[in-house]
């Protein structure tokens, strides 16, 4: 994210000395992107943060998944997935709904505080359905709240501590890459333009470093390496806590977007879902559609005109509201609807009519649409409310 911010203690010139009161040397880190040629950031640690003292496997959750087979679309009831999410945190708990060779989607209910965590595979982009938290970073504090997308950079070691008596529900998206405001809303220099939906103000970025102390501290990494789906675990030990930053400045960190600060674009006839687009990363993109008025030409049919994805998977989290095309097909919040390249979707029976002479919807949902085929994990196998494909047509092979 090419906006710089700055915190806590660095030096007037980059790549200088710089020394704590009591003259040791702070150690300098570059945490950056594609090798030296995109956005960085440059991290003062107190201690070295290459130091380990021991190392050991972790086993990752389920990410094994198979193939949508026979090609369906789905409706995947994600509340089912956990009943009270004692005892479960938003990292080792999560449990993969979708995947594919771009992209992982899994769900968590979570009252638990989490390990220290890093990805090292791609950037996470966690969508906060219900309930708040502190996310503690390397950076520093994030406070999350309900409608929040808190945006995680590969790497960025955290810890996510759920607030408040209601759990926390987190709809996690998982890159192998990383995680940028669309592009056609960026400037050649990375400034959100006038017709971006939403600008610099809206993000948040972590407050003052923490500057924790601590001595042996467990680090979970997520990492390339074999298993299900490519991935590995491992569990670092580091002789310091990691949160020994004094200062940091740059472009890369993480922050959060909350949804309710996004403005859409409406217009006279349907809009199509680009003009949703929130981020995008390589070989996939997220949208959200949000409370808004709609179309106004006199003819108008607002809800979406049937379409098929011949380019890509669409998934859908439903997160608030009545979703209009929606009605009588069983989805409400909590649901995902899959709807597969090759088949050819749209709003459910009466709903076209329905909608003519409506002025404005009131949902929220949250959109990632892939360029590859969507695999099946095992929360979306056990979410599956069987019967979704048929709800079109009102018979199905059992009827």
């Amino acid at each position: 994210m090419a906006y710089y911010q700055h915190r806590g203690s660095v030096p007037p010139k980059r790549h200088t000395q710089h020394r704590a009161p009591d003259g040791k040397l702070y150690f300098e880190e570059l945490m950056g992107e594609e090798g030296f040629t995109s956005d960085s950031s440059l991290l003062y640690h107190r201690g070295i943060p290459s130091a380990l003292v021991d190392a050991r496997p972790w086993e990752l959750p389920d990410q094994s998944s198979g193939p949508n087979d026979p090609l369906l679309p789905r409706h995947l009831q994600l509340h089912t997935l956990f009943s009270t999410g004692a005892g479960v945190d938003v990292v080792t708990g999560r449990r993969l709904v979708l995947a594919n060779d771009d992209v992982r989607i899994s769900y968590a209910v979570a009252r638990e505080v989490s390990p220290l965590y890093r990805n090292a595979v791609g950037d996470e982009c966690v969508y906060v359905e219900s309930g708040t938290a502190t996310v503690e970073t390397v950076f520093g504090g994030l406070e999350a709240r309900p409608g929040d997308y808190v945006l995680l950079p590969r790497a960025t070691t955290h810890r996510w501590r759920p607030t408040g008596d209601e759990p926390l529900r987190a709809y996690c998206i998982e890159a192998n890459s990383h995680i940028t405001p669309a592009r056609r809303y960026l400037s050649k220099f990375g400034q959100l333009l006038e017709h971006a939906p939403y600008c610099e103000r809206d993000l948040h970025a972590p407050a003052e470093p923490l500057l924790a102390d601590g001595d042996d501290t467990e680090v979970y990494v997520k990492h390339r390496g074999g298993g299900a789906g490519g991935l590995a675990g491992s569990v670092h030990v580091v002789p310091h806590h990691p949160f020994d930053v004094v200062g940091w400045d740059g472009c890369l960190y993480p922050y959060t977007f909350n949804v309710a600060d996004f403005e859409p674009i409406t217009g006279r006839v349907h809009q199509p879902p680009p003009v949703h687009q929130v981020f995008e990363g390589t070989n996939f993109v997220i949208c959200n559609f949000v409370p808004r008025k709609v179309d106004y030409h006199p003819l108008s049919i607002p809800v979406p005109y049937y379409h098929s994805n011949v380019d890509s998977d669409e998934v859908m989290f439903y997160c608030a509201g009545d979703y209009e095309a929606r009605k009588g097909s069983g989805i409400g919040p909590g649901s995902i609807s899959l709807h597969p390249g090759g088949h050819s979707h749209g709003p459910q029976p009466g709903a076209y009519e329905r909608s003519i002479g409506v002025h404005y919807f009131d949902e929220l949902a949250v959109m990632v649409d892939t360029f590859r085929p969507l695999r099946l994990g095992e929360a979306g196998r056990a979410s599956d409310d069987g019967k979704y494909a048929w709800s079109w047509s009102g018979r199905g092979p059992t009827t």
